[in-house]
């Protein structure tokens, strides 16, 4: 039950700070100039999840992980690995999960919500869905 996003891509900047400097507060002044918003540290969930208000920029500040990006269909699937240094913005509706990291990694996460809050959702049903859908469209 997991929309993804047919028309937006999943972007990957890698080294967008050199990963032996760079720091939480250097990827909070960027997402806040480039107008995401209600940023947090820390890592990222293990299991699938993903926004339909939103979409969601992660900065790795510290170690790595390998990130899933899409569902449970390996057509539609990849696995990226994220290191310290590298941002990745994520579209409203692409699920996304934590497949596996080192104990030193930490990333920013910030959403383009205009100061909004940001929903959750774990593609449980078709209900979920079909309100993400409408979400998504906006």
């Amino acid at each position: 039950f997991f929309p993804n996003n047919n028309h937006l891509p999943v972007i990957v900047y890698r080294q967008v700070f050199d990963g032996k400097s760079v720091s939480a507060s250097s990827w909070e002044q960027l997402f806040k100039q480039n107008h995401f918003g209600k940023s947090w540290r820390d890592g990222i969930f293990s299991y699938h999840h993903y926004h339909s208000t939103a979409h969601e920029a992660l900065g790795c500040y510290g170690g790595r992980a390998q990130i899933r990006l899409g569902d449970y269909n390996e057509q539609v699937r990849k696995d990226i690995e994220l290191t310290a240094g590298d941002c990745i913005l994520i579209p409203a509706g692409v699920a996304h999960k934590n497949m596996e990291q080192d104990n030193a990694f930490s990333v920013v996460g910030a959403y383009d919500t205009d100061g909004k809050d940001y929903d959750m959702n774990y593609g449980q049903n078709a209900e979920e869905r079909s309100k993400a859908e409408e979400n998504i469209k906006q």
